[in-house]
Order: C-alpha cells, then sequence, then structure tokens
C-alpha cells in the first residue's frame, strides 16, 4: 500500500519514471557502440606483434631483441620494427636503439609467426660482433626513424642489405601467401 501511495505523490508531483524516449534508446545504443570501438582498440603490444627474436651477446652479458609490430585501424595502420638492448637477466625495460616504419605486406598478418614473418618486412638480422658490438642488416626501403650508433659502451653498426635478385633480374618484396 505504501509503494502505491509513493507512486501517486511522485505522479502528482510529476517525478514519475518515465518510459524512455526514441531518442533516448538511440542515445544508448550509440553510446554502446563507441564503447565497443574504443574498447576493441585497447590491446597490448604483445597482441599485435607478428615477428620477434633475441640474440645474447657472446659474454651473455647483454640481450639484443627486436619485434614488428602491426598495427591496423583507421589511420593507425602501419608496420614498425625495432630494435632494443637491455641486460640479462636485468629487470630494468629495454632500451630503443633502431626503429624502423615498414611497408608491408606482413607475409601472415596479424599473428605471431617467427618463420613465415621472420625478419618483420625487412628481412632485419642480428649479430654480435664482439660483446660491444651489435651489427643488424635489413633489406628493403623502410623510413629509418630511430638510430643509435652507441649504447652504455656498446656499438651498433646498421647495413642495408641490397634487395634479393630474382630470376627476371628485378628485386623481391616479400609476398603474402595465397
Amino acid at each position: 500500500m505504501q509503494s502505491l501511495t509513493t507512486a501517486i505523490k511522485a505522479r502528482a508531483l510529476g517525478t514519475a519514471a518515465k518510459a524512455p524516449t526514441r531518442g533516448r534508446v538511440v542515445t544508448a545504443v550509440l553510446l554502446y557502440i563507441a564503447c565497443g570501438f574504443f574498447d576493441s582498440g585497447c590491446v597490448s603490444k604483445e597482441d599485435l606483434t607478428v615477428w620477434k627474436a633475441q640474440v645474447a651477446s657472446p659474454d651473455g652479458s647483454l640481450l639484443a631483441s627486436a619485434d614488428t609490430v602491426q598495427n591496423g585501424g583507421f589511420g593507425a595502420a602501419g608496420v614498425d620494427t625495432s630494435v632494443y638492448l637491455s641486460g640479462a637477466g636485468n629487470s630494468s625495460p629495454p632500451v630503443p636503439v633502431l626503429g624502423f616504419s615498414c611497408d608491408g605486406p606482413v607475409p601472415r598478418p596479424y599473428k605471431l609467426d617467427n618463420i613465415a614473418n621472420k625478419g618483420g618486412t625487412i628481412d632485419l638480422t642480428m649479430k654480435w660482433i664482439t660483446s660491444s658490438h651489435l651489427h643488424v642488416t635489413y633489406r628493403g626501403q623502410p623510413d629509418l626513424y630511430l638510430q643509435t650508433v652507441r649504447s652504455g659502451g656498446i656499438d651498433i653498426t646498421l647495413q642495408h642489405l641490397a634487395d634479393k635478385p630474382t630470376d627476371d633480374g628485378g628485386s623481391s618484396k616479400p609476398v603474402a601467401p595465397d
């Protein structure tokens, strides 16, 4: 009985709950869709990594690592390959020393596949010449946006290799499998 009295008073005062209007329903649906788009765009770097590799220095004190990250989406699509240096067994984050913005396509897109996507899209390789000299090679025409030549007493040399020749005399590019 009391809830009926409360409902009558609320209606008399104009504070009764109103049925949702079409505009409110449309707004709620659009807000739900927008939240879904924003939520789907929040993925970790690990989810976007299509290739990664690590090479320990000859004395085992340092670790060179590389990864290729493929971003997708409107206005944010791109493929980046980075090289990092870190101390072996060190809990501090790796230091980026090389960064490439690469052309696609990625042979096996949006999948971590160290065989099909080996070297990222630029055939990147890393080799320790000595415990204080890391040599990195790559192919293709990526945009080199970060190059560190010396970090923490480690020399980092970079060599651009010619594209592999094909049977017809042209140069090969990574091609996505059918």
